[in-house]
């Protein structure tokens, strides 16, 4: 934008860039991981999820 200072701008389009997930993707795209394992990344963090979950319930 005009009138627009250039670090304003940046910290705008750093803002927007990690609201869209477009990094995390391109990170999560940087090389082939198989099924197998994205799928026991996936069940691991569910397991701590939940396992935080009861721990902050119990609280």
């Amino acid at each position: 934008r005009k009138g627009q200072s250039i670090e304003k701008a940046l910290s705008i389009f750093k803002r927007k860039v990690k609201q869209s997930g477009m990094m995390l993707e391109l990170r999560e795209r940087s090389y082939y991981r198989k099924k197998s394992d994205l799928l026991r990344e996936r069940k691991k963090k569910a397991i701590l999820r939940n396992k935080y979950k009861v721990l902050k319930e119990k609280e």
